[in-house]
């Protein structure tokens, strides 16, 4: 008998547990000569922004031991250019489009919401309060458990579409900002956006990158991912979308287990374009095998029922 893969996530219904994240998939359009987008559960956009952004200057990517550092600086089109250029490509594809928003003020994160209320093909929006690569914004809204609710609410008063928050963990207790974003009117939350990390070439004694720090992703951070998805899990009612170092069908089950209902892969992206229809269907695969009938049997099902 077939998995049934599908969940559901408050007001959010996904075929499959399986999306790729933010910053690491383009707009999705850029990955269809790899594979089907309609295999996936849903995309999240490249962050988008009121007008374009060019970004940080370069070298604005390193290597890093089982991961990478990123100082890309939400490089995008603008919402408009989006609305106008890739979301009628995307319709074409049976997944769910998630919008992934940011701004350097609350007025321009509602701008962004407000314009994407009424663009077909959108499922759901997500806030990106976390993102380590800008001065001003991001870090300022994810790790202030007070402002993050202003502007939660602020959008979830923009837009009647499913609202996700993604999470920082460059915080103090990241229990903290899940409840604010919970009491702003969050559907969902997603966690963990990168931890912030530093790079150093010894030769010139000078940082690799060209801002001196960026947020560390992949496999490095998947036990500290996994342990605050668990946190959260314990701290709020809200259902749970997990990433950090996802690139097989373990490492998702990891964070369903923890009490994601579902998961983005995101660094995997650059080592193999189809990985996340890899975790997919392996997943698939290990239901199968264990007889398990439904993904959604799995979620939060980890023994442990105390975090230490």
């Amino acid at each position: 008998m077939k998995p049934d893969l599908s969940v559901e996530l408050g007001p959010l219904r996904l075929s499959n547990p399986v999306l790729t994240a933010s910053g690491t998939f383009g707009y999705g359009l850029e990955f269809v000569p790899f594979l089907d987008l309609s295999d996936l559960g849903g995309l999240v956009t490249k962050g988008l922004s009121p007008r374009p952004r060019h970004g940080n200057p370069p070298p604005r990517i390193v290597e890093t031991p089982a991961g990478m550092l990123n100082t890309i600086g939400l490089q995008n089109v603008g919402v408009d250019a989006f609305i106008t250029e890739k979301l009628p490509e995307l319709r074409a594809y049976d997944t769910a489009v998630i919008a992934n928003v940011f701004g350097e003020s609350e007025s321009e994160y509602v701008e962004v919401c407000t314009k994407l209320e009424g663009a077909e093909g959108v499922a759901a929006i997500e806030l990106n309060v976390s993102c380590p690569n800008v001065d001003k914004g991001g870090m300022i809204f994810g790790n202030e458990p007070g402002a993050l609710e202003r502007v939660t609410r602020a959008c979830r008063d923009a837009t009647s579409l499913p609202l996700i928050v993604k999470l920082s963990p460059n915080v103090t207790d990241i229990r903290d900002t899940a409840r604010a974003a919970e009491q702003g009117g969050a559907d969902i939350l997603s966690l963990v956006n990168t931890f912030v990390g530093m790079a150093i070439d010894v030769e010139r004694r000078r940082p690799v990158l060209a801002r001196g720090s960026g947020g560390l992703s992949g496999p490095a951070i998947r036990p500290l991912a996994v342990w605050l998805t668990w946190q959260v899990h314990q701290a709020v009612d809200l259902p749970l979308i997990g990433m950090g170092g996802i690139v097989e069908a373990g490492d998702a089950l990891e964070f369903i287990l923890a009490g994601a209902s579902a998961v983005q892969v995101g660094t995997a992206n650059f080592i193999r374009p189809d990985a996340a229809i890899r975790v997919l269907r392996d997943l698939e695969d290990y239901l199968r095998r264990h007889g398990i009938a439904s993904v959604r049997e799995l979620v939060g099902t980890l023994e442990r029922k105390t975090p230490a």
